[in-house]
């Protein structure tokens, strides 16, 4: 039981040891102390995106305005991290009003209409800076 414990805490260090933030100039600033996404052996975590600009910049306009900056921000850390939206795996999605969920669709189908990655979207009573929508994924690196 002892040696499985050794053996499992060596393979807990080996995957920490590969640890590795991913940081662009093309999309907004992390808000907080957190990185804009986490590459650990060939998994990228990109945090939660809200629609700001690279110049973190809020997006005024439609939900579809809004939708389209955060995802061009997920696509463009994916990018910075050796992926892309086609290595998506997972994406969480979470609106302040469940009544944007089809506009909201609408943008994220033409992005992801043929790759389908499982999603989760739910309402939420706030978002940070009182944002409409917010989205983080899980991607794959490129081979």
């Amino acid at each position: 039981m002892f040696r499985n414990f050794i053996r499992n805490t060596q393979v807990l260090k080996r995957s920490v040891s590969t640890l590795k933030p991913i940081r662009t100039q093309l999309a907004p600033p992390p808000a907080a102390s957190y990185s804009q996404a986490i590459k650990v052996n060939n998994l990228i975590f990109v945090s939660g995106q809200i629609p700001m600009t690279p110049e973190n910049k809020p997006v005024e306009g439609t939900v579809s305005d809004k939708a389209e900056q955060v995802i061009q921000n997920v696509k463009n850390i994916l990018e910075a991290g050796n992926s892309g939206l086609e290595n998506v795996v997972k994406v969480n999605i979470f609106l302040a009003d469940i009544k944007d969920f089809g506009e909201f669709n609408g943008v994220y189908a033409k992005y992801f209409n043929t790759h389908k990655p499982a999603r989760s979207c739910v309402a939420v009573k706030d978002l940070p800076l009182g944002v409409a929508l917010e989205m983080e994924a899980i991607a794959v690196e490129k081979d």
